[in-house]
């Protein structure tokens, strides 16, 4: 078990056993959807293990171990009482509603501009119309509003952006970046009331930032693995939320599939070949999330390619454009145009989303 899937294959047996322990304890019984992801990445690391564990019989007993306390840990889990909020994530809630007030103080003047970025940093829908609800879930957009990697994503990029600007790139400036990017990172998981997706891409953030740190090779799929596995750890319970289940089966559709398809294309300097990276990338992950949307929700998005490559440009900018807005409002001194190009990007993301839900 020490060659190189050693954690890849602990993390999914782990995964594999607290699902199996959430159905035996009588918990949730969609928690079994998520056994697709570790049976969707066994063919990958099958064959290495069974060489390794050939090798060494107590690779065997090792994992099947983590399969063993994996179930324990979704087992007992109800047998621990839930403890009030601490005063770090009433801090957080308090930042949340903060932050409400002063996207609500910004001098928008279409109400549905401010919802929406109260929506997208803040996870709070309750201030969208029904009709931008509807758009957004007929064009097989929903994910946009549901908090998750991407915009976690996106707010480690900005953040990335303003340090390497603020502090430049030299070396000694390596912990303050690691500090003040995880530092963010995490704020945001808090302050949004970190679900299962939001935790899923924070663990991936401060896990690949503190490899750069230590100057460690950071492979994707390994550090996916391991936050998984840190993950369920930590809150077991996580595995039957499907938000939990569509994050991980979104990335490893990235890891495992999207590299490859990404290839199909020639090198070049083409905007096509950027095109078909973006179409890549969003069939990469509905080809491991699409099954299980379907048995969650007896959907499938039609128009979801058309979607992605146009819609999660047009999201990136607009709260790119959305957080400068509301750090300028905050300071005092955000002009009137940073405000218009946000609700401009508002207004052309609702629209387009219009468009392709009426198609």
């Amino acid at each position: 078990m020490a060659g190189a899937t050693g954690i890849e294959f602990l993390s999914l047996l782990f995964t594999a056993g607290t699902a199996a322990g959430a159905i035996l304890s009588g918990g949730n019984m969609w928690a079994f959807c998520a056994l697709l992801l570790p049976i969707s990445a066994l063919p990958c690391f099958f064959p290495k293990f069974i060489i390794n564990a050939g090798r060494r019989a107590s690779g065997l007993v090792f994992g099947l171990s983590f399969l063993a306390l994996g179930a324990f840990s979704a087992m007992s889990r109800t047998l621990v009482p839930e403890e009030g909020a601490s005063a770090v994530e009433l801090l957080a809630s308090d930042a949340a509603l903060s932050l409400k007030a002063l996207i609500g103080r910004i001098p928008f003047r279409d109400g549905n501009t401010g919802a929406l970025l109260t929506a997208l940093l803040t996870g709070d829908r309750s201030l969208l119309s029904m009709e931008t609800v509807q758009a957004f879930r007929a064009s097989g957009a929903s994910h946009i509003l549901a908090l998750s990697g991407l915009h976690i994503g996106i707010i480690y990029m900005v953040a990335d952006k303003a340090v390497s600007l603020l502090l430049g790139r030299a070396p000694w400036t390596r912990w303050p970046r690691f500090v003040m990017i995880t530092g963010a990172a995490a704020w945001f998981t808090l302050m949004t009331g970190a679900g299962p997706s939001i935790v899923r891409a924070f663990l991936f953030i401060a896990i690949s930032e503190l490899l750069r740190l230590l100057c460690r090779p950071r492979r994707p799929l390994r550090v996916l693995c391991l936050a998984l596995l840190i993950q369920l750890v930590l809150d077991p319970g996580a595995v039957s939320s499907v938000g939990f289940q569509l994050s991980y089966l979104a990335m490893a559709g990235i890891f495992l599939v999207y590299p490859t398809m990404e290839k199909w294309y020639p090198e070049s300097s083409s905007p096509l070949r950027k095109i078909w990276q973006s179409a890549a990338l969003s069939i990469s992950c509905m080809l491991f999330t699409g099954p299980l949307a379907w048995f969650r929700f007896h959907s499938f998005p039609r128009y979801f390619l058309l979607t992605n490559l146009l819609a999660l440009p047009m999201t990136t900018l607009l709260m790119t454009a959305g957080i400068a807005t509301v750090v300028l409002s905050g300071l005092g001194c955000c002009p009137q145009l940073l405000v218009n190009i946000t609700e401009h990007l508002c207004h052309g993301l609702t629209e387009v989303l219009e468009i392709i839900s009426g198609m």
